[in-house]
Order: C-alpha cells, then structure tokens, then sequence
C-alpha cells in the first residue's frame, strides 16, 4: 500500500490505494477530552485508519471524472477532514458505587501543602482537559480520556471510613484537603451527597481542613463550613483558569462559568470564609494573556491569597491536550506545546519535585514575575493565610471508639 499522501496533481486522479491523513479528532459536546485514549497499561492498541468514508465522493467515481475535478474533489475532501464535526450521540455520564477500603491518602511531595487528602469520587465529570488526575483512570483499566469525565466511580462509604478513622485511638489530626484529585462537589455530587456527609463528620469532629474546587455547589454547604471557618477549621480555594467564557466552556466544560466562580468567590468571602484563587494551570497563549485580569476580578470579589500552577502533562495528558489544541485551536497548537517544552527542559513534562508547579527557563520566569507584581499590586497574599487551628479536635470517646470499629 501507498503511504505517502496524495500529491495535488492536475495531471492525475486521486489514487484509491492512496494514504489520506486522518483528521482531527473531533470534540464532543460538553466533554473536555475529545478522545478515549488508551491508557498505559492496556496491552492492546488501536491506531486511528482513515478509510475514506468521509469524502464526498469514493475515489472510484473520482477516476471517472476528468484530471481536473479529481483534483478538486481531493482538496474538498481534504478540507472536509479538517472541518467535520463530530457525529457521535451525547456520551451519558455512568455512576458505579465503590466501597473504597480506605478514604485518607498521605502525601510525601515536599512541593504540595499538605499531608493527607480525601477525595469521594474517582474520575471527574467537569472535564477539564488538562487535568493531572487523569492518568489514575488507567488503574482502573479505563481511558484517561472520555472515561475519566463520563465513568465515575462514588466511594459511597466515604463518610463512614473517615468516621471511623477519625475514632482511631491514636488519630493525630492534621489538615485535610478535600477535593484534590477530582472535584468534590463535581455534578454527580448534587444528588448522592456524599461530600456533604464527609464535612458532616468534620465539622461533628471540628477537624479543619481545606478544599478546593470549580463549582458553586459548595456554596450549598455554607451552613457547615462557615461556622468551621469561624473558629478557623476551613478555607478553600476556587480554581479560575480564564475569565474567557468561550475558552472556559471547552477547556472544564462542565466546571462553573467564570463568572459564577467570580460569584462563589463573593458569596464565601461575605460568609467569613477564608478563600483564595488557584489559577491552575496556566497555559501559554491560551489562558496565559488573562493571567492578570483574573487576579484582579477575585481580590475584587474578595479574595486574599493565591496561587498559580503552570501546565502539567504527565503521561496520558500530553497527548489528550495536544488532540485538544488540534480540534480548538489549530493555529495556536505549535506555538502553545513549543513555549511548553521551553519551561520544561525541552520536553512535555518534567516531574521533578523543583520543577513541575512552575517550570524553568526564561518563560517561566517572566510568568513568576508577572504573578508576584500582579499579586503585590493587588493586596493578594498580606495576611497569614492557611493556618488551621488543630487544638479543638473532639477526640472520639472509648465507648464510642469500640463502636466505630466494630462496624467493620
């Protein structure tokens, strides 16, 4: 067979054994990734073939034609394989119970603030494509890709191990981050409410503990998080990217708009609760030029400390965002994956400890610089922001330790 791509030859018609490239994969509707990537693990792989299907017309009836509409109808097709759009149905979004067997997970990264997290849910229908957590979908034997967005999985025993390890005799509290791998009040958190019952058994307990997400749910949960926060048991964080709607709405296409995030930002700031932005991750070209307004609409909605993370593309995520510069932005893909590279020694990813929140080189450090003078302008990160006071932790009595743990 041909391999090499059909010349645009007045003088010739278009060859059936002819190599066409395939196009772009196309995005789907209010999902995030617009392939289901294998994951690493999987022992076999499939490779995308394009077998001509999408032409207007069969190469067959393209010989019949004279040289000249030959040619034409290959540089329609051509055309075609970068325009189409995608024909698949609306991918529905499947909810499987889990019973995890455990609930807290200590961290050791000298580069995270903290030590131990929760998350109640595996996987994550806000979608964002960039998303670090992606790969652990390829535990599961899932895709990284459409999986991890439309295959969820609840740790429906979620609030009932954290009860029962907060009871442990020889429990040390420290803080808890709620929410770090996927979002806790994604979606599918409205209805199964299990976040809810999580902070339940953390405010019964006053253990603090801090959470970050991209949805206005949480504000559902005011009445337990702001007396927590009053006695310095709570703070979060709300992740803001863009205040671009349009690059929002493919980018985390079932997260808050920006301007609700804005909204939910305000709305937890009058509530007394400590908040601050996460503009994570920032991506060359794409969200990177708004860097600064966006800082300045949440110290405005009452933010007082924040942060930012550059892209990060570990494993399966490098080649699910490069499809999705592809299908969203074409023009822009060389020029975002080449300054990349360049704050990442040259390749997609660096997962040095030193290196992989904020990059190196040049760029990286004109970034840094534009972050601190934005933030020193801007009042942002004055006050002491994240201490948590430990000492009102309610130690479970010893008939009540029993119990706990008899109920497994």
């Amino acid at each position: 067979m041909n391999r090499n791509p059909p010349a645009n030859d007045a003088n010739r018609a278009p060859d059936p054994d002819a190599w066409y490239p395939v196009a772009p994969p196309a995005p789907r509707k209010g999902r995030g990734a617009v392939t289901n990537l294998q994951g690493r693990y999987e022992v076999d792989q499939r490779e995308a073939y394009d077998d001509g299907w999408q032409y207007v017309e069969s190469p067959s009836d393209a010989r019949e034609r004279s040289d000249e509409a030959g040619a034409q109808i290959d540089e329609q097709a051509n055309a075609q394989a970068g325009e189409r759009e995608t024909s698949e149905p609306a991918l529905r979004t499947q909810i499987y119970e889990e019973r995890a067997k455990s609930i807290l997970t200590r961290n050791q990264s000298p580069d995270i603030p903290f030590n131990v997290s929760l998350n109640p849910y595996r996987g994550c229908e806000h979608g964002c494509i960039y998303c670090f957590a992606r790969p652990t979908h390829s535990y599961l034997g899932l895709s990284p890709g459409l999986d991890f967005e439309s295959r969820l999985y609840a740790k429906i025993n979620a609030p009932e191990l954290l009860a029962r390890e907060l009871a442990k005799p020889g429990y040390e509290p420290e803080p808890i981050a709620l929410g770090v791998n996927t979002d806790a009040w994604q979606p599918v958190e409205r209805e199964l409410r299990i976040t809810r019952r999580v902070i339940e058994v953390l405010a019964q307990r006053q253990h603090p503990f801090a959470a970050i997400t991209k949805s206005s749910l949480i504000e559902r949960d005011l009445d337990l998080l702001a007396p927590m926060a009053e006695r310095q048991q709570f703070m979060a964080a709300i992740t803001i990217t863009t205040l671009d709607a349009d690059i929002a709405r493919t980018l985390e296409p079932r997260a808050a708009t920006p301007s609700r995030r804005l909204r939910t930002i305000r709305t937890l700031a009058q509530a007394g609760i400590p908040v601050g932005v996460s503009i994570a991750p920032v991506i060359p070209f794409v969200t990177e030029p708004d860097m600064e307004r966006v800082l300045e609409a949440c110290a405005e909605a009452g933010a007082t400390s924040a942060s930012f993370i550059v892209l990060r593309l570990p494993w399966e995520v490098s080649p699910l965002f490069q499809d999705w510069l592809a299908a969203h932005f074409p023009q822009r893909a060389e020029r975002v994956m080449s300054r990349v590279r360049d704050m990442r020694g040259g390749k997609d990813y660096e997962s040095s400890f030193s290196q992989r929140m904020k990059g190196t080189g040049l760029w990286a450090d004109l970034l840094k610089q534009r972050f601190h003078n934005a933030v020193r302008r801007l009042g942002l990160n004055e006050r002491r922001h994240g201490i948590l006071d430990m000492s009102e932790f309610v130690r479970a009595k010893a008939q009540e330790q029993k119990r706990q743990l008899d109920l497994f």
